[in-house]
């Protein structure tokens, strides 16, 4: 059995205690084989705001791979910005910005979807889309395929419309396509499972899942922090699960509220 564990906007800066504590002892409980961060890691890029970030992954001891968000850009200082703008992130985590990681049952590929001159909006170019397609159509049967982004590629209601992903529906389409499974986001703080049949797929489907904010207190009225659970078994390697994990204030730790699983496709 592959587990990934999925979370996102951690906003450290914003971080809160009990909720850290719980997301510390959940992911001890599942020892997953992969972390993954979709991006907004900090809350503005600050020194001690990374330092934070990395002590708490450190303290997990898991491999990881994360992205950056928007967040995590380089604000205070518009010629940093404009120049070096991931210079925090890179110092935290490292060069790679679209890591990619790889194992018998799991093929994770990471896409910067963050620009300097966006401050809010990501997007996804058409070198982007077909770099990742063609590491997808490489990928054996029994791996699980997952692409991370942070603005999301699709949203429910037009209320969240603003926050799409530019370039979304040609990365939809051609990593459906390739033989994608799952696509992984954040950035809007709500979590929520989606399964697509994109135009020009060719009827090849692809789940997209959004996780809420891990940590921060920038919670939305209708969700809590939140996190994913992704689970696929090699020698059923045509199925997997993604569980939504809520943290409960009552409690005092996260508590698994919803278990989806899906079909893959394979030939």
């Amino acid at each position: 059995m592959t587990t990934l564990l999925h979370i996102s906007d951690t906003h450290f800066g914003t971080e809160q205690p009990p909720v850290v504590e719980a997301l510390a002892a959940l992911a001890s409980g599942l020892s997953p084989d992969l972390l993954v961060i979709s991006g907004d890691i900090t809350q503005r890029a600050r020194s001690a705001q990374f330092a934070a970030a990395r002590r708490f992954i450190d303290r997990l001891a898991l491999p990881f791979v994360s992205i950056p968000g928007n967040h995590d850009l380089t604000v205070l200082n518009p010629l940093t910005r404009l120049l070096a703008p991931y210079t925090g992130y890179r110092r935290t985590f490292g060069d790679a910005l679209e890591p990619v990681h790889e194992s018998a049952g799991l093929l994770v590929q990471c896409v910067k979807t963050t620009r300097w001159w966006r401050h809010i909006e990501g997007e996804v170019n058409a070198a982007q889309v077909q770099r990742v397609a063609a590491r997808l159509r490489s990928a054996r049967a029994e791996q699980l395929r997952v692409v991370v982004v942070h603005q999301p590629p699709h949203v429910k209601g037009e209320a969240e419309a603003r926050h799409l992903l530019r370039g979304r529906n040609a990365a939809l389409s051609a990593w459906a396509e390739a033989g994608a499974d799952v696509v992984l986001g954040g950035h809007i703080h709500l979590p929520y499972v989606a399964e697509l049949t994109p135009a020009g797929a060719r009827g090849a489907r692809i789940v997209v899942a959004q996780a809420g904010t891990a940590l921060s207190n920038r919670l939305r009225h209708d969700a809590p922090n939140s996190v994913n659970v992704i689970r696929h078994e090699a020698s059923d390697a045509a199925r997997c699960t993604i569980e939504r994990w809520d943290f409960s204030g009552e409690c005092g730790e996260f508590q698994r509220i919803d278990t989806r699983a899906f079909e893959l496709q394979r030939s």
